[in-house]
């Protein structure tokens, strides 16, 4: 709304969406986020504690991510900035950030609330790194995706992440009876339809509210609607489970064991149950690739193609055709020999790794494009593999100080039986050419 709109007085009556003329006022008023902002919730503590920091809001729609962030200004006394993500570029930073820099001269902090926050790149989200630093501005984004997978390292080393649920029915009725409060009267549906519009708001405050405004403009007067009649005038249809919360997570865990479990009826079972409820099918696509590598990994190289390859097929046909490529992969993972070998091997070599700090390779195996470089020792000694008895030279290829590690241990199925094989050889030869045998 433009200064000049609202200077005018225009705003008064122009007509506002029911959610935000129930827009809490207080923190305590949000409901359905009450590990947040109940008495012992993780903001409350933070205001109590007068230590708010920057701050990465993650859930679904609807959950009140901008409704807190702006409360948080309020109780903080700082001037709320509010930008998108999807509309804005550095060029908008700057000018957001200067201006944040003026009003730090004067003693006014700023909260800069970024909604859609994931949707930056990583050079615009380096470039919130030194106002974060030195206080400029208290960032507070919001994402509906995972900031693990979508933020970068060195933004979220300076920032909290909190996890915002979707509402729960209980929080979702308390929110349509505030409705009803403030309207001063009733929604004219059965019980049977209340409940089916719980459902259709799948955990979205916002939904279930712009829902309730749609039922009072189209019931007419003394009418109350069943269920069937609602979802003809709202034309959308009821979860199956829903996608946020318990229901979604409990599926894909059922999905992904009855795979590892080599169920492949029981894993085509929770597929189509998750297909049916309108889940998102690159998510499922993507857990299946997960599945391929965690589960299956070098028993079936062969896996992580093929669940590619239906990724693939399913953004080329789209739906309702695709959805058999998601099917048709199901089956190969569960049908496929399992191995958590590598998953394991990763998991230790990570550990091994970030415990012994950047130990540098042995300079046998280091590249020397320079004369100093050769001249201190980089690649002196080096033996070309492909030039030793049976392509392998058996050196040692671990920084000095550590000793030879072992991670990978191949399991006795599928193509790892033959892997498994072929490191034993190996290490035979290895054990030969140093005398150790």
């Amino acid at each position: 709304m433009s200064d000049l709109f609202v200077s005018a007085g225009l705003q008064a009556g122009a007509p506002r969406p029911l959610a935000d003329r129930l827009r809490p006022r207080r923190l305590a008023e949000v409901v359905g986020q009450e590990h947040l902002t109940g008495p012992d919730g993780a903001l409350t503590r933070l205001l109590a504690g007068k230590s708010l920091g920057s701050l990465v809001f993650w859930g679904p729609p609807g959950t009140g991510k901008t409704t807190v962030a702006r409360l948080l200004a309020h109780e903080t006394d700082l001037d709320f900035e509010q930008i998108s993500a999807i509309f804005s570029g550095i060029a908008e930073l700057r000018k957001v950030f200067e201006a944040a820099r003026r009003r730090r001269a004067t003693g006014r902090g700023t909260l800069l609330f970024v909604d859609e926050i994931h949707r930056f790149n990583r050079a615009q989200l380096d470039a919130f790194l030194p106002v974060m630093e030195d206080g400029t501005v208290t960032l507070v984004g919001a994402t509906t995706e995972n900031p693990s997978f979508e933020l970068n390292a060195a933004l979220l080393s300076r920032a909290r992440v909190l996890l915002f649920r979707a509402l729960d029915p209980a929080a979702l009725a308390r929110l349509l009876a505030r409705a009803e409060q403030m309207e001063n009267r009733p929604l004219p549906l059965d019980e049977e339809a209340r409940a089916a519009l719980v459902r259709m708001a799948d955990g979205d405050g916002r939904a279930a509210l712009t829902l309730a405004e749609e039922v009072w403009r189209s019931a007419r007067p003394g009418e109350t609607l069943d269920a069937k009649t609602l979802q003809t005038l709202v034309q959308r249809r009821a979860p199956i489970y829903d996608k946020a919360q318990e229901g979604h997570y409990n599926l894909i865990s059922a999905l992904h064991k009855t795979v590892r479990g080599s169920d492949p009826d029981a894993a085509l079972y929770y597929l189509c149950r998750m297909l049916d409820a309108g889940e998102d099918r690159l998510f499922i696509a993507r857990r299946l690739v997960r599945m391929a590598v965690e589960d299956i990994g070098l028993a079936d190289p062969q896996a992580l193609v093929v669940a590619n390859a239906a990724k693939d097929a399913f953004d080329f046909l789209g739906s309702p055709e695709g959805e058999l490529a998601l099917a048709q992969v199901t089956v190969y993972l569960a049908c496929a020999p399992k191995s958590n070998a590598v998953y394991n091997a990763y998991k230790a070599a990570t550990r091994v790794a970030k415990a012994n700090g950047s130990l540098p390779p042995p300079r046998t195996i280091l590249n020397a494009p320079t004369g100093l470089m050769r001249k201190i020792g980089y690649g002196e000694g080096y033996r070309y593999d492909h030039d030793e008895p049976d392509a392998f030279s058996g050196q040692d290829y671990w920084p000095e100080g550590l000793g030879r590690q072992h991670f990978y241990e191949p399991t006795d199925r599928g193509m790892e039986t033959r892997y498994g094989e072929r490191l034993a050889w190996w290490e035979r030869l290895r054990r030969e050419r140093r005398g150790e045998e």
